[in-house]
């Protein structure tokens, strides 16, 4: 971590500014497309049972696969490690529900909604920090990315209770996740905006191949079409933060899934 206070973006404000504006667009593009086809998700879960075994291969290659989407456009930087920041609470991991509820395409529902609940408490809780002068100075356009980012993270949590819910199982409302404690520590180990910037990118980079992983290991066409619909826009948060950490790779021909989330990460 650094203590440089004074950190800025590697970017000016109004570049951001229309990076934020175009990754807002993205999203609402998107939006009714991943409600549309999370809705048809439910259905498809009931007629064929939640614990179809060839839909859970994705809980067991999860991270395992070398191939990827064609993004290049949205394409980020290449491996690092894997803690996220936050949670919705800034607290550990809650109470997981009772064992062999979330299986199948539950599971995968289940671990996305995590997933997205990590991401809005990490925000949240950098916007906290900001706003208690922990972070030093925050650029206008870094908070309205941050405050854009969480808003849309919180859309996508709140299409896969819905899915959860329709399909007779409890929403996901805290952040189930074994890497919590140690991403809150790293979260509270942070001392500029650059710090928040690179733990978020590692967030980000985890959601958008934790979706693209399930475009091509999730049976189900509806399953594949809501996490084919979100994951151009994760992506477009990671490139974004890139940018603003100061780094112009080539983009990647196809986007990675070395760092998505696998079974071991959830923990209900």
């Amino acid at each position: 971590m650094t203590t440089d206070r004074s950190w800025e973006p590697a970017i000016g404000e109004a570049e951001l500014t229309r990076l934020t504006r175009e990754m807002d667009e993205a999203h609402r593009t998107t939006l009714p497309v991943m409600r549309a086809t999370a809705r048809d998700l439910v259905p498809e879960i009931r007629a064929t049972g939640p614990a179809d075994a060839g839909r859970r291969r994705f809980l067991l290659g999860a991270g395992g696969a070398a191939a990827g989407l064609v993004l290049t456009a949205c394409s980020s930087s290449r491996s690092r490690t894997n803690p996220a920041p936050g949670s919705p609470a800034a607290t550990a991991p809650g109470p997981a529900p009772a064992a062999g509820q979330y299986t199948g395409d539950l599971r995968v529902v289940a671990l996305a909604t995590a997933l997205e609940n990590q991401a809005v408490g990490a925000y949240r809780a950098a916007l906290d920090a900001a706003q208690a002068g922990r972070l030093g100075s925050v650029p206008p356009a870094v908070a309205t990315f941050v405050t854009t980012a969480m808003a849309q993270h919180a859309d996508h949590a709140k299409a896969w209770n819905a899915v959860l819910t329709g399909a007779g199982v409890p929403a996901i409302t805290d952040v189930p996740l074994s890497n919590q404690p140690d991403t809150l520590a790293a979260l509270g180990r942070a001392a500029s905006v650059g710090d928040v910037a690179e733990l978020a990118l590692r967030l980000e980079e985890q959601a958008a191949q934790t979706y693209l992983f399930a475009t091509y290991s999730v049976t189900g066409a509806a399953g594949i079409a809501t996490a084919a619909s979100i994951a151009p826009v994760e992506a477009m948060h990671a490139a974004i933060l890139t940018y603003v950490l100061g780094r112009y790779p080539v983009p990647d021909d196809f986007l990675p899934v070395d760092k998505a989330a696998g079974p071991a990460l959830l923990m209900v």
